[in-house]
C-alpha cells in the first residue's frame, strides 16, 4: 500500500507538473495577446475618433489630403510613432513620423497594402530588444454602420514603451504563475481523493476476493472430507503446484487459475455416492467408470462460475497422461493445459509422501523414484525437471507440517498471487 501512495504521488506531481509547464506557458502567452489586443483597441477607438474629428470618413473628397494630413499629423507623437492614411484604393493619402518614428521606419519589415473589414495588428519584435505594435484599422463612411461602404484605411506603428512592455509582461507572468500554481494546487487536492477512492476500491475488491477464495476453499475442502478426512491435501498440492509454476515463470491469471483448480480438482466426487468414494477395497470396472466420471462432474461444477471458472483447467485435464493414455479425453503431449501438467506432479508426489488412514507416507527417494519412471508417459518432462530442482526444498517444508501449517504456506502464497 505504501508503494502505491508513493506511486500515486509521484504520478501525480509529474502530471501536475507537466501541466503547470504546459499551461504557464500557454496562459502567459494568452495574457500577453489579451493586453496587445486592449492596447489596440484602444489606439483604434481614439484614432477612429480624432480621425473623424478631420472628416476622414470620406476620403474622396477635394480636401481629402488636407483632412488626412491633418489628422496624421495630430495623432503622431501621442498614440502612434509612425501615422499613414490611405484611401478605398491603397493610395496613400497622408503620412506623418515623430523623430523615433523617423528612425524606426527602415527597420520595420516591408509588407504589402492590406485590405481588412476589421481592425487587426502586427506584433513586431525588433533586434535591438524594441517591441513594436502595427495598428490597420478600415475607416467607413458610416461609423454607426459597421457595413457601410470602406472609404479609406488607416495605419499606425506604435513602439511599446518600457514601462508598458514591463507592465504586460508582469501581468502575464502573474498569470501564468497563477494558472501554474492552480495547477499544482489542484494536483495536491486530487492525491487524497484518489488515494481514499483508491483504498475502497481495494477494500471491497478484497473482500469479494476474499470471498471468493473462501467458497474455493469450502469446496475443495467438503470433498476432502468426503475422501479422505482432511482438507490438507488441498493446501499441499496447492502450494506445490504454484511452486513449480512459480519457477516456470507462470504468473498473474494463469497462476490464479492453477491455484484454483488445484483447490477444486476433485470437486466432481461430490456427484460420486458414497459405496464407491468410500470404499475400502479395489474398485472393479464398472465401479472405476463411475469414479471417473467425477472428471465431467467437477467441470460442469466449475464452469460458468465467473472467477472459479478458470479452475476448469485443471479440474477437466489432471488425469490427462503425456501419452496420451489419460482420461477423459486421451489428450497428449501440449495438448494438455499446462496447469493440469503441472498438477499432477504435484499432486501425485503428495499422495505419495502423505499419510492416509490407509496407508503409511513413502519415503522421499522411493516416491522420486516412481515420478522418475512415469516421466514422459505420465509426467510433461519439462515440468518435471523443473520439480526435481526444488523437490528436496519441498519435502522438508512439508516433512513436518500439520494441516495449520501447510494452510498459513498456502494463504502466503494466495496473498503473493492474488495481490492482497
Amino acid at each position: 500500500m505504501q508503494t502505491f501512495h508513493k506511486r500515486i504521488a509521484f504520478q501525480i506531481a509529474s502530471i501536475s507538473v507537466l501541466l503547470a509547464l504546459v499551461a504557464g506557458p500557454a496562459s502567459w502567452l494568452v495574457a500577453r495577446q489579451a493586453e496587445e489586443k486592449a492596447i489596440v483597441a484602444l489606439a483604434a477607438e481614439e484614432s477612429g475618433r480624432l480621425l473623424r474629428n478631420y472628416r476622414t470618413e470620406d476620403l474622396a473628397g477635394a480636401d481629402r489630403f488636407t483632412h488626412a494630413a491633418a489628422a496624421a499629423q495630430t495623432i503622431s507623437g501621442g498614440l502612434f510613432d509612425i501615422v499613414e492614411i490611405y484611401d478605398s484604393s491603397g493610395g496613400k493619402l497622408a503620412e506623418s513620423r515623430t523623430a523615433d518614428g523617423d528612425k524606426l521606419e527602415p527597420e520595420l519589415p516591408h509588407h504589402a497594402f492590406l485590405r481588412h473589414d476589421t481592425a487587426t495588428y502586427d506584433s513586431v519584435a525588433l533586434p535591438d530588444g524594441r517591441w513594436v505594435l502595427r495598428v490597420f484599422v478600415p475607416l467607413r463612411k458610416s461609423v454607426a454602420d459597421e457595413k457601410s461602404p470602406i472609404s479609406g484605411y488607416f495605419e499606425g506603428v506604435r513602439i511599446i514603451p518600457p514601462w508598458q512592455r514591463d507592465r504586460i509582461h508582469s501581468n502575464s507572468l502573474a498569470v501564468a504563475l497563477m494558472v501554474g500554481l492552480a495547477s499544482l494546487l489542484c494536483g495536491a487536492m486530487l492525491y487524497p481523493v484518489v488515494v481514499h477512492l483508491f483504498s475502497e476500491s481495494t477494500r471491497k475488491a478484497r473482500e469479494v476476493l476474499d470471498s471468493h477464495i473462501y467458497m474455493m476453499e469450502a469446496l475443495g475442502r467438503a470433498i476432502a472430507k468426503r475422501d479422505s478426512d482432511t482438507g490438507a491435501h488441498n493446501f499441499r498440492v496447492a502450494w506445490i503446484a504454484a511452486r513449480i509454476a512459480e519457477n516456470m515463470g507462470m504468473k498473474g491469471n494463469d497462476m490464479q487459475a492453477l491455484i484454483a483448480g488445484s483447490f477444486l480438482h476433485d470437486v466432481g466426487k461430490i456427484g460420486i455416492t458414497d459405496t464407491i468414494l468410500l470404499k475400502p477395497g479395489r474398485l472393479d470396472e464398472t465401479e472405476m467408470s463411475t469414479m471417473r466420471t467425477h472428471v465431467e462432474h467437477g467441470e460442469q461444477i466449475v464452469v460458468g462460475l465467473g472467477w472459479l471458472d478458470g479452475a476448469r483447467a485443471v479440474v477437466a485435464a489432471h488425469h490427462e497422461k503425456w501419452d496420451g493414455s489419460g482420461y477423459p479425453r486421451k489428450l497428449k503431449g501440449e495438448a494438455i493445459p499446462l496447469a493440469a501438467r503441472i498438477f499432477a506432479v504435484a499432486d501425485v508426489f503428495d499422495a505419495l509422501c502423505s499419510k492416509r488412514p490407509y496407508k503409511s507416507p513413502m519415503a522421499f527417494a522411493d516416491a522420486m523414484a516412481i515420478l522418475e519412471k512415469d516421466t514422459g508417459i505420465h509426467f510433461d518432462p519439462s515440468v518435471m525437471a523443473v520439480f526435481k530442482s526444488i523437490a528436496v526444498d519441498i519435502a522438508s517444508r512439508l516433512a513436518k507440517n500439520t494441516e495449520s501449517d501447510d494452510r498459513i504456506l498456502m494463504e502466503n502464497m494466495v496473498k503473493r498471487h492474488f495481490e492482497m
